[in-house]
């Protein structure tokens, strides 16, 4: 069990590869990662490594030469010698060093229920982050993930609740719980997740609408009653900050129909 990632994981590595080839990818589907093996460890099984595919030119090189300083084996039985692993699958509350002699609430997911201040069940205890399971009845167009940018949130309005019980005074919730945003870079596409960006929670009453330009961009808006409820952005869209407002908004958008996506429409000037 380990922290998350974060925005710099990679800070203080050497992410120089043991060889220059072009930055192809190859990926293994419907497989798990099954054993990791160091250097050593992998010369004493005596089991072979397959190389990378290239291309489709060369297929009888079916062992690989190479020496690397990690190797892994998949649970299709396909083991690939690599420079390093990064093996992430989502996140789990680490709430067992807290439990012992405590009697916190505990959300379905483990985490300690934290209500709209941040405060856990015991008294005079607040909890933020992965670690914590939001209690209170969120906003339509928000939901808890457990992400590097949403523990800082709220870590800092953990802070701010704290030292205003301290002085006595309330404080208001926070405006970053009012939509789900997040923004990340994926094969060097900027990614702008919003709001029910995959219709969580929605159910079937919802519809989707997207525009995609091959290799430039891809569009998906959720779409509940006319209003729109979330939306993935990948690329230079430059539409993030329009749909926030229009999510937040809850603007009825049922008159423009498939037309809201048109790329001859400047949607950010009109709704401006």
């Amino acid at each position: 069990m380990g922290s998350a990632l974060g925005p710099d994981w990679h800070e203080g590595l050497n992410l120089k590869g043991t060889k220059e080839f072009s930055h192809k990818i190859h990926i293994e589907t419907m497989c798990e990662v099954k054993k990791i093996y160091l250097q050593e460890e992998f010369r004493i099984s005596k089991k072979k490594s397959l190389p990378f595919p290239r291309d489709h030119s060369n297929q009888s090189v079916t062992t690989d030469k190479e020496i690397w300083p990690v190797y892994v084996e998949l649970t299709n039985e396909k083991i690939y010698g690599c420079d390093f692993i990064v093996s992430a699958t989502g996140v789990t509350p680490n709430t067992e060093p807290f439990l012992c002699g405590n009697s916190f609430d505990l959300g379905e997911d483990g985490g300690l229920k934290v209500d709209a201040h941040m405060h856990t069940s015991l008294s005079d205890v607040y909890a933020a982050g992965d670690i914590c399971t939001a209690s209170w009845r969120p906003s339509p167009v928000w939901q808890q993930m457990r992400l590097w940018t949403q523990a800082r949130q709220m870590g800092w309005y953990a802070a701010k609740c704290m030292a205003a019980a301290s002085l006595g005074e309330s404080t208001d919730m926070d405006f970053s719980f009012e939509l789900f945003a997040h923004v990340t870079k994926f094969f060097n596409y900027k990614v702008v997740l919003l709001g029910k960006y995959n219709a969580q929670g929605l159910g079937s009453d919802h519809e989707l609408m997207l525009r995609c330009t091959k290799g430039q961009e891809y569009i998906k808006v959720v779409m509940q009653n006319g209003r729109m409820m979330g939306a993935v952005l990948i690329g230079e869209t430059d539409l993030e900050e329009t749909f926030e407002n229009l999510i937040l908004n809850q603007t009825d958008l049922s008159s423009y129909g498939e037309d809201l996506l048109d790329p001859n429409i400047d949607l950010e000037d009109y709704f401006d």
